[in-house]
């Protein structure tokens, strides 16, 4: 199963988290919390029919270091008065005197924003948290908002490993039919939900829970796909926008064949820098020469595809499942030397860690449970966003171009193009074309070697953006923000404290 889109961002943190064993933090609403402190409404009763939604009354109670709450939103925004769900909120006080909201998102689709609030709110100089309350909205089928719950964890290690890179007709309808499965189990057991899980339905609600918080302006940080999100709440609302960073950004007007090239040359950048970095060393196990060391890369692929790997496990390690133990290093430079020890490992035919490093890419927990809904809201988003799709005849055609850009990875993310061409829901609200005409300045940031979202993305949403603002990133990574960079960091947290925007075009040099 090949990556067809975005992945959240600090994905080094998750790997930490899941190689120990550890799974989603689960909030325990308990004691309310002083009222006096709690957030008061703007008054605002919203577009026509949703006036329900933006007066309803929010119950706030205790999680961890922060409050947490439902909010009731409408399933479908064309129906407001038919069927609701919820999605959950995090709040994280201020520090200081406050003010002002800070909402975040990690990526995905299908990050859990309610946990990216802890890890940002530890990231952030005093600073800004003297100034924000952090707070994270699950979106819609998401984390705790509702979850999408479509296959069983069973069925879904089968899907995760299965073969990425199909030979003949008959591996191609089972990659088909692995897509129309999934849609169908989530159609099965979500319903209603299932078809409104889209882009601009999550940014919808972000506007129901800011007027709720009694936030005249929404503030944003998003990461990787929270670009998108947060550029399609900035075209819908334009003028309700403060200080917004994207941070590994998403281009939405891409086809999804030109997406998944973007993406394959990325990756092609990142394992091409990852392998000239392990040449250099007397441990590196590709050889010395890189265009050797890569070719040995795919030839491992290809023999997992062939004959999986044996893990210690009763699990092999197949070639999807290599795919997504490399591609999972990638995210984070420091990383890197997990990858080469995984090597060693690889080419003596033990996959063992390659398997634990997918089982992090897909937060899953050593007693076989996932951690969260990621891997099936990644393709619930993103197909009901899209409605462009490629024929079989057209993959194959496109296979020499991914595989020239990237040789390791190309041919798997030609053919994950092909999923949501399966994916048996229809989009009723497909991807808006992005402009935020009428918005404050919105501040772009790229990473030049960024694996997952490729450099030219952030230079075209920075284009469509009318008011967009480049920053980059020299550098190897995704997203740019609290990577080791003190320039970046320096201009992100000028802009959210005190919105000073920097110069369109300023580089940050490693």
């Amino acid at each position: 199963m090949p990556a067809v889109t975005r992945r959240p961002a600090l994905i080094a943190l998750l790997l930490a988290v899941v190689l120990v064993g550890a799974g989603l933090v689960s909030y325990a609403l308990v004691s309310g919390d002083d009222e006096a402190a709690l957030p008061k409404a703007t008054g605002e009763t919203g577009p026509d029919g949703l006036r329900p939604f933006y007066t309803q009354t929010v119950k706030w109670s205790d999680c961890g270091d922060g409050r947490c709450a439902d909010v009731k939103v409408p399933i479908d925004y064309d129906k407001p008065e038919g069927e609701t769900t919820t999605v959950r909120v995090k709040d994280i006080p201020a520090e200081g005197k406050g003010g002002r909201y800070l909402f975040v998102n990690p990526g995905g689709p299908g990050g859990v924003a309610t946990t990216f609030a802890d890890y940002l709110h530890g990231q952030l100089p005093d600073a800004v948290l003297d100034e924000y309350d952090i707070v994270g909205v699950d979106p819609r089928g998401v984390g705790a908002s509702d979850p999408l719950k479509c296959f069983g964890d069973r069925r879904f290690d089968d899907f995760a490993a299965s073969d990425p890179t199909p030979d003949d007709a008959a591996e191609i309808e089972a990659f088909r039919s692995d897509y129309t499965e999934l849609g169908k189990a989530c159609e099965r057991k979500d319903g209603e939900l299932a078809a409104h899980v889209s882009t601009e339905e999550a940014a919808r609600d972000l506007d129901v829970v800011r007027a709720l918080m009694g936030s005249t302006t929404f503030d944003w940080f998003g990461a990787s796909y929270g670009t998108q999100l947060g550029a399609t709440y900035a075209t819908l609302f334009p003028e309700k926008v403060g200080r917004m960073v994207l941070d590994g950004a998403v281009d939405p007007s891409l086809s999804a064949e030109d997406g998944a090239l973007g993406q394959a040359t990325g990756f092609g950048r990142a394992i091409r820098a990852y392998v000239e970095d392990c040449v250099q060393k007397s441990s590196c196990p590709l050889g010395r020469d890189p265009d050797v060391a890569l070719q040995r890369l795919s030839d491992l692929l290809a023999s997992a595809d062939a004959s999986p790997l044996r893990t210690g496990e009763d699990r092999k390690l197949t070639e999807g499942l290599m795919f997504y133990g490399v591609a999972v290093t990638l995210y984070d430079k420091k990383t890197w030397p997990v990858l080469t020890q995984a090597l060693q490992l690889g080419l003596q035919r033990n996959g063992s860690l390659f398997l634990k490093l997918a089982d992090a890419y897909f937060q899953r927990g050593s007693d076989g449970h996932f951690a969260s809904n990621i891997g099936e809201s990644i393709y619930a988003v993103s197909c009901l966003d899209t409605e462009d799709h490629s024929t079989v005849a057209e993959v194959k055609a496109s296979i020499p171009r991914f595989e020239k850009v990237s040789p390791v990875f190309g041919k798997a993310l030609a053919w994950g193009v092909l999923g949501c061409a399966s994916w048996p829901i229809k989009p009723t609200h497909p991807q808006i074309p992005i402009d935020a005409s009428g918005s404050e300045p919105i501040l772009v940031l790229g990473t030049t070697r960024d694996p997952a979202t490729p450099y030219e993305w952030a230079k075209a949403l920075t284009a469509q953006l009318k008011t967009g603002v480049l920053v980059t990133r020299e550098g190897d990574g995704h997203t740019a923000y609290a990577a080791g960079n003190e320039c970046i960091n320096e201009k992100v947290d000028a802009y959210l404290v005190s919105g000073k925007v920097p110069k369109d075009g300023t580089v940050c040099k490693a």
